[in-house]
């Protein structure tokens, strides 16, 4: 045990050890060491806890919780208070030091007053007094000479001082004679038997009696006289179930013992058996006594005095203990332990009432009682499994007696008989039988079926009248047999039941009440049911005999309710949802028995004599199965018969209502037939109805159901008679089968179609045999067998209608003539879709296919591994005249000749960007709108529109279309694009134009209502003319020119002339209320109709295109299902084209006049090889340039090539080699040039400060601002870049200007062609642009100074660790202080703020792409001269921005020079002695910063590491900022900012 410590206050020696001298108890200095008074409060607190182990054990629950509460909480408090002394002690060191201070002065103090108090004690009392004292002078001489005192008394030496210890020798040789003394007086004495196990060691001898004692004796000499001498006693008996490992016998109660026998060792001559005869007596008792100890307890704690009592206790004798108090016998059950009387020294004996075995009584005491383990609980035990084990080995003989070869179980601890009820039987399913330990009394139960309610009556027959027995088991084992039969039908389409709601009882007896039957419901057939009749073998009543019968029924809520005859049928009906009380009840109409054996074997089935697995075969069954076919062993639940018959009538009763239906639809069919090697259920299909014939369903009455007609918006294909014959001799066979899918588990309808061959060979692998097979899927889950057959109709005619198509061009295909071989390959025909391959690769595919919802044929299209297939974009339009021509042969032209300009389309971008014309609003660049197979339109940003059509000898003609075709004004939706009929000029192939051109073409002179082909125009329908057909077909009959022409005619203008244009004509289109010309209307190709309302939120069903009669609703060529791109412009609310302003009114429109046809210019890669006759080329030689360049130019048509329009829409290097960036197609940079000359001239009347002027020349914008005359125009020679002239104004006399030199407007112009006006197209950058020219001449010039050192950073020299980019339009990376986007030079109070992006210049080998880089907002103070970085001071900044700061404020304290600018030498500052940390991590992107100081503006600044320069694309997946470490092209990217 752990030493006690004092409480903290009585510590002896705490206060004082710690006290300099002279100040003990004083109340200043009363201090303790930090280390000993945690050391003593861990001891305090171990000792609480020692002290609380050692006493709760013997307390009860209550007390052991108060008490870890009250330690706890003491514990606690103790720690709480040495936390708050360590705390304060931390912050005390000044309080210690004057302490220190006030302490030494305090005994310097005392030790001069306590000084002069002694001398002056002594000179008052002591001295007074003093004498000398008498010196032994003897003792001292004896001492300092000789070293020693030897005058002491002798009465030390003897009293005091112990004699000297013997040696281990002599001690080693005593203890060696001690034990021949002790071995020499047990061999001539006499010894107990009991007593015979012995040890002598070290001069004693030890006697062990197992389980009871322990004694070690001694003799203290060798004289026979001498007596024994008891030295120890060591009790073996223990309780280690009550006495919680504490011994038994208390120390005084032992030194008594050994007392008693010590004095009765003396002069007697037995000594030793009376030692034994104490000690055994002794232990006999404590063994009792903790036996009855263990009674009581067990019976107080666990049993009950019904369970065990202790009928008899006599101390030291015997203890009688009965059991099994609820039985009734006469005699009872009781043991009893007790002393043997006939010899003391036996150890205890159990007796048994009534008597055991001699054996078993034995091992009952060996267990308990001789055992280490002192036990009545074990002795019980032991006792009832003996009783238990005999009385269930009589139970067992007395269930032999009536039933026979039945094998019984008696096993396990405690003892179960198990008694099986059918055969086989599983172990769970057998009766378990065994005995309550506490009662005596039989308990059985079976453990699959715990909830058995028969094994509660069994139980009780069991302990009362055995005579039921049989009776009992017959009923469980029918019970079981319903719960097998449960359990087999889990896993299938069906429910077990023991009753069904009849409402009048049937009279046939296998329907009586009663166990011998079981219903099943089928789930899929609700009005079937399967009755299952069950019955016991006479011989053997452990198996069970199975006999089926099928039961038709039908349901009805009362006696009156009238049952139709249909419910006889096969045909499913649906069943109400279960519920516990039956909303309907059962009424049976018939019942089937079937013969298991046809039932369980089929045509596949290996016939044996074993039909059940449950029977036995016998000897000589010359029926059995051969020796290679293994029989399949089923589990004992399962019953395969039953599960066989439910499959059986699972599967073959979709067949038979199938069949059913399929008669009623007057399809003949050759009824349910089991296929070769009884694989599957198979029904024959003789042959089906052609499509659109009278094949509707007949009811019961022998009406025919209507079935809903077709759409009448395309006709349906013609059928004919030596086709329909065709197909019928290829048709082999159709064949419907059943099958489960492996995923789902839901059972559906395969229908095999077989073909021979067909007229139409294809390239793919699997089709190159005479036999073609189609498998098609239908569900079963809705029991919907009408559906079923009109899905198999529906796909049916898929398959015909495809085939009428396929039959024509079958014949086409193999005319040589044609050469549609060389146009496309049939990559595959399935009967039910035809895949062609056509392109230059004849990669790209298109599938056609018939659609029973549309009616009419679906094309799609799917891309190869090199090219993309582009006719998706007009995949409606295509399919729309596939099903109003029923043309293959039309269709493979089509994809044939528009396959290359499709393609070339298809290379425009079309992704949404953001920036045009709002920074939040996505805008896509192309729109790609189909009007029909032959007509395009193309829209840039909403802004432009293009109409491109297709015509042959690979010819496009372009034209602008925003431009009406029928009238002489321009579309509201649309803005004309300036310039367009010279930009395509430069593309014309005059050669090629001129092949493509009909002879008679000359003596009609082009001009911009006629040059329009008639392939989908106003006097076609879907690209056949009146008198002729498609472009691609022939170049044969044309349609009139222009709308004049006589099929034509317009009606009288409503509409008076715009008086703000008066080149604009009268509208054509009349009243929404007027009654309109009769000839105008009465044309069949046209529908004129007014303009869309303003409140209409979309445009047209044909893309941007308003109602007109370029577009007209009911002719059938226009009638087109929109686009991919309308779609995306229909669904999306937010979209730009749902809200577009409507187009500029200023530019000019068309002239009144027909105007000669414009000259097609030269293409810079498709030189002419000359030649010029009478032609296009040659009538359009005298057309001038101002002409190409009017706004009405673009109206007419320009014929181009293939190639040329490739040339247009393929990416391409821009011309201009300064401007470095991304490829881009010349018509996306020519629009882009457009877009911005025409918001360049837009910002110009918007700006105050900037100042238009009138120019003479078309497409040049032309405007001033202080000082400087700006002319803004298009490259000439490729109209694909923009260009600015920048010319200083002569200086007013009464105003002086800063004259900028030459190279200064030189940098001007070259930062404004390759930073500005420079791909990616962004308006905003003129904003800013325009905002840097307006500022003062001084602040300009370093502006300037910024651009030089941008284009060339060359020039900085080697001083400079950054390169600098201006932005000109807000970037992602940094803080939005404006919006995303928007020009990010920001004017205001005579202040300016920008963003500079800087890039650190690699060095020690590193590259651009892990360069950092970062965006400054930078504020310069016009005023003030006062250039620094904006920044927010309330919050904390970023290492990279404070740098910056603080270099920019401390060159504005000691840099700035006076009368000059300090915008350029501050960024100079900046690029040159800027230092960023590299090791440390990126700032976090869009770090807010508060507005800049000095600036009106509240903005915020972030700074965000980036791998490159602004994204000046902003596509809308980076309309949030985004900070990464992108690759970097290198210090000076070459785009604009």
């Amino acid at each position: 045990m752990a030493p006690t410590p004092l409480p903290l206050e009585q510590m002896p020696g705490a206060n004082a050890g710690y006290l300099p001298a002279g100040q003990e108890g004083g109340p200043r200095i009363n201090t303790m060491s930090m280390s000993v008074l945690i050391d003593f409060i861990i001891q305090r607190t171990y000792h609480e806890l020692m002290v609380l182990a050692e006493l709760l054990p013997r307390k009860t629950d209550m007390e052991r919780k108060v008490e870890i509460y009250a330690y706890a909480a003491r514990t606690r408090h103790l720690f709480t208070r040495l936390n708050a002394l360590v705390k304060w002690g931390n912050s005390v060191s000044k309080v210690d030091k004057s302490s220190q201070i006030m302490s030494f002065l305090d005994k310097q103090n005392m030790l001069f007053v306590e000084t002069a108090d002694m001398l002056a004690r002594m000179s008052r009392e002591t001295l007074v007094r003093a004498r000398l004292p008498n010196f032994h002078i003897p003792a001292a001489v004896e001492v300092l000479t000789t070293g020693t005192y030897n005058r002491l008394p002798t009465c030390i030496r003897e009293r005091i001082v112990p004699p000297d210890a013997i040696t281990p020798a002599e001690k080693r040789q005593t203890l060696l004679r001690l034990n021949q003394v002790i071995q020499h007086r047990l061999v001539t004495g006499k010894l107990l038997p009991q007593m015979r196990e012995f040890r002598i060691r070290n001069g004693r001898v030890t006697f062990e009696v197992k389980h009871e004692f322990s004694v070690a004796l001694t003799v203290m000499g060798d004289s026979p006289n001498v007596p024994w001498r008891l030295l120890d006693i060591d009790v073996l008996v223990e309780d280690k179930e009550t006495g919680d490992g504490k011994s038994l016998v208390h120390p005084l109660q032992v030194n008594y013992i050994h007392q008693l026998i010590q004095a009765r060792l003396v002069e007697n001559p037995n000594a030793l058996s009376e030692v034994y005869n104490c000690l055994h007596y002794f232990c006999q008792s404590l063994q009792l006594e903790v036996l009855y100890t263990q009674t009581l307890r067990l019976n107080y704690e666990r049993l009950d005095d019904n369970n065990i009592t202790v009928e008899e206790y006599v101390p030291g004798v015997k203890l009688t203990v009965s059991y099994w108090r609820d039985l009734k016998s006469e005699l009872g059950y009781r043991l009893t332990v007790q002393s043997d009387p006939s010899e003391i020294g036996r150890p205890l004996v159990v007796v048994h009432v009534p008597s055991l075995g001699a054996k078993e009584s034995a091992e009952v005491a060996d267990r308990a009682v001789r055992s280490e383990h002192l036990s009545m609980e074990r002795l019980i035990v032991h006792t009832v499994y003996i009783r238990s084990v005999s009385r269930l080995s009589d139970l067992k003989l007395e269930f032999q007696a009536f039933l026979k070869d039945v094998d019984f179980n008696l096993q396990g601890t405690p003892a179960i008989l198990t008694v099986p009820v059918l055969s086989p039987c599983l172990r769970a399913e057998q009766i378990h039988i065994t005995i309550d330990t506490h009662t005596g009394m039989f308990r059985c139960h079976v453990p699959k079926h715990l909830d058995c309610p028969i094994t509660e009556e069994m139980q009780d027959c069991l302990n009362t009248d055995r005579s039921k027995l049989p009776a009992l088991l017959s009923e469980l084992r029918y019970w079981i047999t319903h719960r097998r039969c449960e359990k087999t039908l889990q896993h299938l389409p069906a429910t077990a039941t023991e009753t069904l709601p009849f409402l009048t009882l049937p009279e046939q007896e296998l329907l009586q009440p009663g166990r011998h039957k079981i219903y099943v419901k089928l789930h899929r057939h609700p009005n079937i049911i399967l009755v299952v009749q069950l019955k016991e073998k006479p011989a053997m009543p452990n198996e069970m005999e199975y006999t089926f019968h099928l039961g038709f029924v039908v349901f009805q809520k009362d006696e009156n309710d009238v049952v139709d005859d249909s419910a006889k049928q096969l045909v499913s009906i649906v069943a109400q949802p279960p519920s516990e009380i039956p909303k309907l009840y059962t009424k049976l109409m018939r019942l089937i028995e079937f013969d298991t054996f046809v039932a369980t074997h089929g045509p596949g089935t290996e016939v044996d004599a074993e039909v059940s697995p449950h029977k036995r075969k016998s000897n000589g069954d010359i029926l059995a199965p051969p020796a290679k076919q293994q029989k399949t062993i089923f589990p004992a639940y399962f019953i395969p018969e039953l599960a066989h018959v439910v499959a059986m009538c699972d599967e073959k009763i979709p067949f038979l209502n199938l069949a059913q239906t399929l008669a009623k639809y007057r399809i003949p069919h050759s009824g349910l037939q089991v296929e070769a090697n009884a694989t599957s259920l198979v029904l024959k299909i003789l042959a089906l109805p052609q499509p659109g014939t009278n094949n509707q369903a007949t009811t019961a009455t022998g009406e025919q159901k209507p079935t809903p007609a077709p759409s009448t918006s395309s006709a349906l294909p013609k059928i004919e008679p030596h086709v329909w014959d065709d197909l019928m001799r290829r048709v082999l066979s159709i064949s419907v089968r059943s099958q489960t899918n492996k995923n789902s588990q839901v059972r559906i309808w395969v229908v095999e179609f077989v073909f021979y061959s067909t007229p139409l060979q294809s390239t793919h692998q699997k089709e190159l045999g005479s036999r073609r097979t189609i498998n098609l899927t239908y569900e079963q889950a809705n029991h919907d067998f009408s559906k079923t057959v009109e899905d198999l109709l529906n796909d049916w005619s898929k398959i015909v209608y495809l085939y009428t198509l396929v039959y024509d061009f079958a014949e086409q295909l193999r005319n040589k003539r044609l050469s549609l071989g060389d146009m496309l390959v049939v990559k595959s025909y399935t009967y039910a879709n035809l895949l062609l391959g056509y392109g230059p690769k004849k990669e790209v595919t298109c599938n056609i296919y018939w659609s029973v919802q549309s009616h009419g044929f679906r094309l799609t299209f799917v891309g190869g591994i090199s090219a993309v297939n582009a006719h998706s974009m007009m995949r409606d339009q295509l399919a729309q005249h596939l099903n109003q021509q029923h043309s293959l042969t039309t269709i493979a032209h089509i994809l044939h000749e528009t396959y290359n300009p499709m393609s070339s389309i298809a290379k425009l971008p079309v992704l949404p960007l953001l920036g045009i014309p709002r920074p939040q609003v996505p805008v896509l660049s192309f729109c790609m709108l189909p009007q029909s197979p032959c007509l395009m339109r193309l829209t840039y940003q909403a802004v432009y529109c293009l109409e491109l059509r297709f015509r042959a000898n690979r010819l496009v003609s372009i034209r602008d279309g925003a431009s009406s075709r029928f009238e002489r004004n321009v579309i509201e939706e649309f803005t004309p694009i300036q310039g367009l009929k010279a930009f395509l000029s430069k593309y014309v192939d005059e050669s090629a134009v001129y092949r493509g051109r009909a002879p008679h073409d000359d003596d009609n002179p082009l001009s911009p209502m006629g040059l329009e082909d008639n392939f989908g125009g106003p006097s076609s329908v879907t690209g056949v003319s009146a008198g002729g057909s498609s472009p691609f077909l022939g170049a044969g009959m044309r349609g009139p020119q222009s709308p004049r022409d006589s099929g034509l005619r317009f009606p009288a203008p409503h509409t008076p002339p715009s008086s703000s244009n008066p080149h604009t004509p009268a509208s054509p289109h009349p009243s929404a209320g007027g009654g309109g010309g009769g000839g105008a209307q009465s044309h069949a190709n046209f529908n004129l109709t007014s303009p869309p309302a303003p409140h209409m939120p979309h445009p047209s069903p044909g893309g941007l295109m308003p109602s007109s009669p370029l577009n007209p609703q009911p002719s059938p060529h226009m009638v087109h299902s929109p686009g991919p791109n309308t779609l995306y412009m229909q669904s999306h609310q937010d979209s730009p084209f749902t809200a577009m302003s409507p187009a500029n009114n200023n530019w000019p429109g068309s002239p009144s006049m027909p105007r000669p046809s414009p000259r097609p210019g030269q293409s810079p890669e498709h030189k002419s090889t000359g030649g010029g006759g009478p032609g296009v080329g040659a009538a359009d030689r005298n057309v001038t340039r101002g002409t190409l360049n009017r706004p009405w130019a673009g109206a007419v048509p320009t014929l181009l090539t293939h190639e040329a329009l490739e040339t247009l829409c393929r990416p391409s290097p821009h011309p201009n080699k300064d401007i470095n960036v991304a490829d881009m197609s010349p018509l996306e940079r020519f629009l882009g040039c457009v877009y911005m000359r025409r918001q360049l001239h837009r910002n110009i009347q918007s700006e105050e400060t900037l100042t238009a002027l009138n120019s003479t020349e078309p497409g040049v914008v032309l405007f001033k601002v202080d000082g400087l005359q700006c002319q803004v125009m298009l490259n000439q020679l490729h109209m694909q870049s923009l260009h600015l002239k920048v010319t200083q104004l002569p200086p007013m006399p009464d105003k002086p200007t800063f004259q900028l030199s030459p190279d200064d407007l030189l940098v001007i112009e070259q930062y404004f062609d390759t930073r500005v006006a420079a791909p990616p197209y962004r308006p905003n950058a003129l904003h800013s642009i325009c905002r840097l020219l307006n500022l003062p001449g001084h602040v300009l010039k370093d502006f300037v100074q910024i651009m030089r050192l941008e284009m060339k950073p060359e020039l900085g020299g080697d001083q400079l660790k950054w390169t600098v980019q201006m932005c000109m339009r807000m970037s992602p990376s940094a803080m939005p202080i404006v919006p995303i986007g928007s020009a990010c030079v920001v004017l205001g109070r005579m202040k300016i703020l920008f963003f500079l992006h800087i890039t650190r210049i690699p060095y020690n080998g590193k590259d651009w792409k892990d360069s950092p880089s970062l965006v400054l907002p930078i504020v310069h103070d016009i005023a003030t001269n006062l250039t620094q970085v904006a920044e927010r001071r309330e919050q904390v900044q970023s290492p990279t921005m404070s740098a910056a700061s603080a270099l920019l404020r401390r060159f504005a304290d000691f840099g700035v020079q006076q009368n000059q600018c300090s915008l350029f030498p501050a960024v100079t500052e900046l690029l040159t002695n800027l230092q960023i940390t590299t090791d440390l991590p990126p700032p976090p992107p869009n770090q807010p910063i508060g507005p800049p100081v000095g600036v009106g503006v509240g903005v915020g600044v972030g700074v965000g590491v980036v791998g490159s320069s602004p994204n000046t694309m902003m596509p809308m997946q980076q309309l949030q900022p985004q900070v990464g470490h992108g690759p970097q092209l290198g210090p000076n990217p070459g785009g604009p900012q």
